[in-house]
């Protein structure tokens, strides 16, 4: 599940995941929230924050982030994931080279660290 954090504001798209994360999460909240920053801004600063109880993607899920992310690569001017899973670190890695912005993953306990970079 996704749900927008109320520190969302601006350019910025904060949203808190937890459990296992859908394509209806996609198509209905993190994509449409997305698209409206982008259409206002011409650039989106996310803030990904993956709970300890969230474990990935269905994969029509993980197929719609990538499309979002490759078709719209040059709108993202900055990411930050937070998670504490090693495999989400690694994944971020490989999508910094796929998008023109700057995308840094931070463990769990440096959300409020995370919130300052991607706002700042």
């Amino acid at each position: 599940m996704i749900e927008i954090m109320s520190e969302s504001s601006g350019s910025v798209l904060a949203v808190k995941a937890t459990g296992i994360l859908t394509d209806a999460d996609y198509k209905e909240i993190w994509i449409p929230g997305m698209e409206e920053i982008i259409k206002q801004f011409g650039k989106v600063k996310v803030l990904l924050y993956m709970t300890e109880d969230c474990s990935g993607w269905k994969l029509h899920a993980a197929w719609d982030d990538a499309v979002f992310g490759l078709k719209n690569r040059r709108h993202f001017e900055k990411v930050a994931v937070v998670s504490a899973s090693k495999w989400v670190e690694w994944g971020t890695r490989l999508a910094a080279y796929l998008i023109e912005g700057e995308a840094r993953t931070f463990p769990e306990d440096q959300l409020q660290e995370a919130l300052d970079k991607i706002k700042s």
